[in-house]
């Protein structure tokens, strides 16, 4: 670990790190209990994230009235809270109960693909489990997580570490190339490129109707490597009945000629779970960012 992680900059960092490692020696009913409440207190807290999903839920949710989006609105916070519970059960948990967490569906579609010698997509998006779903998957498959380094850099340490030694090999999502060589290794990549996304390439594709900066390298990727593209989709049970794990079967004609059309599939993929669990997707995120100055602000 370079010495520079130890300056008194980093300390926060610190004891963020020793407090997931506190959490993590509860059980997992008090995990979800400390998390909730933890979730709680950030509404009350960061205003200015209550305001980001207050609004990307009126946005999206159009249908809703004023009383059932801030229903969600509270319980998008307690979920939240709960993501910290999680992540200590990630970092510093066992695997085995991990798994034990886990109502799996659909491996057969992740074995038949891979058996194609190929390499395999696993889909995935932005809900508040996207911690403890990639952590399912590496306790029961070999996988190669995709992560975005974090800014501070004793975190990003720290995650791509442990996301290293729980997998078989984190990959970064501007190491494009890995990727490339994972997938004709026929290996299984683990990605979740549906963040707002305006860097080379970015393309406007409807996300609830509205054009949205996206990432459309999914199809690239599955056109130059042959892999399979397979939805993979984390719904976090009531109570502390544990998650339900969703891999769908490969996505027929994928890719096809258009990216943007293919990466329209993906959105309405997360659309449909959006509404299922809609509490559980990241709505913190400023998702709806558009491409260009002139680009409408949403969050203004």
């Amino acid at each position: 670990m370079p010495a520079r992680l130890l300056l008194p900059w980093y300390w926060p960092a610190w004891c963020a790190l020793g407090l997931t490692r506190l959490l993590a020696r509860l059980s997992y009913p008090s995990l979800l209990r400390v998390g909730a409440a933890l979730g709680t207190l950030a509404r009350w807290v960061l205003p200015a994230h209550r305001q980001v999903v207050r609004r990307n839920i009126e946005l999206c949710l159009p249908e809703l009235d004023a009383a059932q989006r801030e229903h969600i609105l509270r319980d998008h916070f307690r979920s939240l809270g709960i993501t910290v519970g999680e992540t200590a059960l990630v970092w510093w948990g066992d695997a085995a109960v991990v798994r034990s967490l886990a109502k799996i569906e659909g491996l057969e579609h992740l074995d038949a693909a891979q058996a194609r010698g190929k390499g395999v997509i696993l889909l995935a998006a932005h809900f508040t489990t996207l911690e403890i779903g990639a952590r399912i998957m590496t306790v029961t498959r070999p996988i190669h997580p995709v992560y975005k380094p974090t800014r501070n850099a004793l975190i990003a340490h720290f995650m791509v570490m442990r996301r290293s030694a729980q997998s078989d090999g984190a990959i970064a999502n501007d190491d494009i190339r890995s990727v490339v060589r994972a997938l004709r290794a026929g290996c299984i990549v683990w990605y979740a490129p549906d963040q707002a996304y305006r860097h080379k390439g970015a393309q406007l594709v409807p996300f609830f109707g509205i054009p949205v900066a996206t990432n459309t390298a999914t199809s690239r990727l599955a056109r130059s490597t042959g892999a399979a593209v397979l939805p993979y989709l984390v719904e976090r049970l009531p109570g502390t009945a544990g998650y339900r794990v969703v891999i769908g079967a490969p996505l027929e004609g994928f890719p096809s000629d258009d990216p943007i059309a293919d990466t329209l599939r993906y959105h309405q993929i997360i659309e449909a779970q959006v509404r299922r669990v809609p509490e559980q997707y990241l709505w913190v995120h400023r998702r709806l960012k558009g491409l260009g100055e002139d680009a409408p602000d949403y969050y203004a």
